[in-house]
């Protein structure tokens, strides 16, 4: 393939700069990375912060709080669920008609157009909320997966985790400045002309739209598609892309046994790290830690884990990949233990600065790790087949959690469960040979 080879070619061949060593030297690893920038505003703002306050207080006026909460679950096990059957599939076909580029724009204006409605979310407007999140949602997740499956055609093997975390620490600086701006939008309003707090929320949705959509356009246009996958001729047969999944699904159990293990580890461990993203303001609230802690918190991880981000990169050049990422889970490990012992709002912070220095970069390196030990041509199946995994991050860890919590009558006991996905992930992702992996993929291309 013309475009990998141009890209290993400029890697070697080029001095390595500060920009090289963050992994962001060329215009199209710049524009690759621009959108995690781009999309993260998407999920700080509506999917973390503050949509479900405005969907539980606002959208939900008329039902009891625990009612429009579980709405809100619901609507967020649907917005998973969907991604989930789909990905795989539309990674197929992306990867048959070389077409990920304009999936990845449809899939953007969907979900863009979606957090604009928002604009016309009402007191007691249950049902547009719901279907406006639940769009936009599955929409951000779906986008992923072409977004993903581009990294391996434009990085060169000895720069795809340095590019990896880059696209991640570019995120949390997107996400963060725009979080930051509409918190202040919405705790200020009149500052900013807006009539109330619920008028500044609406515009918040507003200019997640504008953000997503305007920093998306360097990927559009300065990243190259990579090339079909051979046997496109095909393209116009339904039946193609379920073809190709069969045969990739079987090629996992007896071809790509590496890559397939990296799948195990990475759904277990990550299910922890979801877990602890999506309890962690639950679990403080339960110890009576204020909302403008929980808040605050948010930020702190924002901001935080983009200099972790990156140095994760760098760390991975030294150590290698998988084994930054076994120390960013025994760091997890002891967030859990610290968080048994928490007590005060002191250590919530302190909490989420341990987070913060490890999230981003152990997810980021997991990527890295997964697009090597996959082959070019058929990168769209398999970031399929791990958005699957990534979807459903955080369900068997809130269960632990509900259970635990349940039994023992405390959430400390629920918090400390969750060490265990890091024990057992950490000890799956310990048995992956990444070189073998690398190997098998690399022969299996045409």
């Amino acid at each position: 393939m013309a475009s990998d080879t141009a890209a290993r070619s400029i890697a070697v061949n080029k001095p390595r700069t500060l920009l090289a060593r963050i992994g962001l030297d060329r215009p199209e690893l710049r524009a690759w990375a621009m959108y995690d920038w781009a999309n993260s505003a998407m999920v700080t703002t509506i999917m973390s912060a503050v949509f479900p306050i405005y969907y539980t207080t606002v959208a939900g006026q008329g039902l009891t709080e625990a009612a429009a909460s579980g709405r809100l679950a619901l609507c967020n096990n649907i917005a998973k669920f969907i991604p989930a059957v789909l990905s795989p599939i539309l990674g197929a076909i992306a990867d048959q008609r070389a077409n990920r580029k304009r999936m990845l724009g449809a899939s953007m204006g969907l979900g863009a157009a979606a957090v604009a409605g928002m604009w016309f979310i009402q007191a007691g407007d249950i049902a547009l909320a719901s279907w406006l999140f639940v769009i936009s949602s599955v929409a951000v997740s779906i986008s992923f997966v072409f977004y993903e499956s581009m990294l391996p055609h434009i990085a060169a093997d000895d720069e795809i985790d340095r590019v990896s975390t880059a696209g991640y620490a570019l995120g949390y600086v997107g996400g963060g400045l725009l979080l930051a701006i509409n918190l202040v939008w919405i705790s200020r309003p009149h500052w900013f002309g807006f009539a109330d707090a619920g008028v500044a929320s609406r515009a918040s949705f507003v200019s997640v739209a504008i953000w997503w959509l305007v920093f998306s356009i360097p990927l559009l246009r300065r990243v190259p598609e990579p090339p079909a996958a051979p046997g496109h001729e095909r393209e116009n047969s339904l039946a193609a892309p379920f073809i190709a999944l069969g045969r990739t699904l079987r090629e996992l159990v007896t071809t790509y046994r590496q890559t397939l293990l990296m799948i195990l580890a990475f759904f277990i461990y990550n299910d922890g790290i979801m877990t602890i993203i999506t309890m962690a303001a639950s679990y403080g609230a339960t110890l009576g830690f204020r909302t403008e802690v929980m808040i605050a918190s948010l930020l702190l991880v924002q901001f935080i884990g983009i200099p972790f981000a990156f140095a994760f990169g760098i760390l991975a050049d030294w150590i290698g990949a998988k084994a930054s990422v076994l120390a960013g889970l025994a760091v997890y490990v002891g967030i859990t233990v610290f968080g048994f012992f928490m007590k005060t709002e002191a250590h919530f912070l302190t909490l989420a600065v341990l987070v913060a220095m490890v999230q981003g970069g152990t997810q980021a390196l997991s990527r890295s790790m997964f697009a090597r030990m996959v082959p070019k041509h058929k990168t769209g199946e398999f970031f399929g087949f791990f958005s699957v995994f990534n979807r459903f991050g955080g369900m068997m860890g809130t269960g632990m959690f509900a259970l635990m919590a349940l039994v023992t009558n405390q959430t400390r006991w629920a918090i400390m469960s969750v060490a265990l996905f890091f024990v057992v992930g950490a000890a799956l992702l310990a048995l992956v040979n990444v070189s073998e992996g690398e190997r098998v993929a690399r022969a299996n291309e045409p």
